[in-house]
């Protein structure tokens, strides 16, 4: 308890000099948090990386789940605090002179602190988008060729920790994390980021086995918390230090509590399974359009601004199960959407356009 003591004052050093001295960054710090937001994996990377590699684009939607579902155990088993609650709560400063940490619209998250899910997610889903463009140039034989991948190797990993360094200071910056919690979650996301270089079955992986992933995640982590609930422990203790310490009770969102990522997560990995298996994917994706440039490029145009127009979609917040429940079908919809929908849709207007040229 004094080593934590210890490490989470030092890091409110770390954050009172970054609210201090990088204070015209502050736009910049407040982006790529938003850059790092786990959500960003499932509206922008992966309808991108899914038209262009499909094998691409369902890892990342496994890493992105399996990862943030990870985190939510390590996040409960560690009870991490966050910064702008903790320096109300300790008795490391005394007389009462807490230091004073600003708060920000997206500072106010409600779980546990430690590891951080948005260098988490970020790690895990950079590290299989450098892969992948590398796997490309690792390939080429000549001499010329290998001093490029050489050089595009350098050049993707030195963006790849640029872009991990600073979703870190980010989220260090609007204290919702210490130094340390950005730190484990970056390299999390990697360990689970490598482990899926080597599971090919997700590929080949049918809607049954994404039934029984899903519920078997869900039970896991409904068991674990109904389990430690019995032991007297809860598990959703950092919810009322939350809304007790924020700055503005509008910037606590029921989005950001510990079963809302499951939910959405779960959803997700649903909806991907759903997709694939289904006969609007074999028609089109699998079809004799699918080589085209120009059907990817209107499916990843045509995926995008729908999943925008999702974004105008808001669920009712004032009963917390039908949050869940809606929550679900919404992420559902998404990977479903640039799967199977959108392709379909593109897939058929091209055939009639043919027909008609015909």
């Amino acid at each position: 308890s004094i080593k934590m003591d210890l490490l989470h004052s030092n890091g409110v050093l770390i954050i009172q000099h970054l609210q201090r001295d990088y204070r015209a960054y502050q736009d910049f710090l407040n982006f790529m948090s938003h850059v790092g937001d786990p959500r960003n994996i499932f509206s922008i990377y992966f309808p991108l990386w899914f038209q262009l590699n499909q094998v691409v684009g369902t890892k990342m939607i496994w890493v992105a789940v399996i990862g943030d579902w990870f985190n939510l155990i390590f996040k409960w088993i560690l009870f991490g605090h966050r910064p702008y609650w903790w320096v109300q709560e300790t008795m490391v400063y005394p007389n009462q002179s807490s230091p004073c940490l600003e708060q920000f619209p997206i500072t106010c998250e409600t779980g546990p602190g430690s590891p951080s899910g948005h260098a988490m997610g970020s790690s895990c889903v950079w590290y299989v988008m450098v892969t992948a463009a590398l796997s490309y140039t690792v390939r080429w034989k000549d001499k010329s060729a290998v001093t490029l991948h050489r050089l595009t190797w350098s050049f993707l990993w030195s963006i790849f920790w640029i872009i991990q360094i600073s979703v870190c200071i980010s989220r260090v910056f609007i204290a919702t994390h210490f130094p340390h919690q950005v730190v484990l979650g970056v390299f999390a996301g990697i360990l689970v980021a490598a482990a899926f270089e080597h599971t090919p079955a997700i590929q080949t992986a049918s809607l049954r086995m994404y039934i029984k992933i899903n519920l078997f995640l869900f039970i896991f982590a409904l068991g674990f918390y109904l389990s430690l609930k019995l032991l007297d422990i809860d598990l959703l203790w950092s919810v009322p230090k939350a809304k007790k310490w924020c700055a503005n009770p509008d910037w606590i969102n029921i989005d950001t509590t510990p079963f809302a990522g499951l939910v959405r997560n779960l959803g997700a990995l649903f909806g991907l399974g759903l997709g694939i298996n289904s006969e609007m994917f074999i028609t089109s994706c699998k079809g004799k359009n699918s080589c085209k440039i120009s059907f990817r490029i209107l499916c990843i145009a045509a995926s995008l601004a729908t999943l925008q127009l999702y974004n105008f979609v808001k669920i009712p917040t004032h009963t917390e199960y039908l949050f869940y429940i809606l929550s679900f079908c919404k992420s559902a919809a998404v990977p479903l959407t640039v799967v199977a929908l959108v392709p379909y849709c593109v897939h058929s207007l091209m055939r009639r356009t043919e027909k008609k040229l015909n």
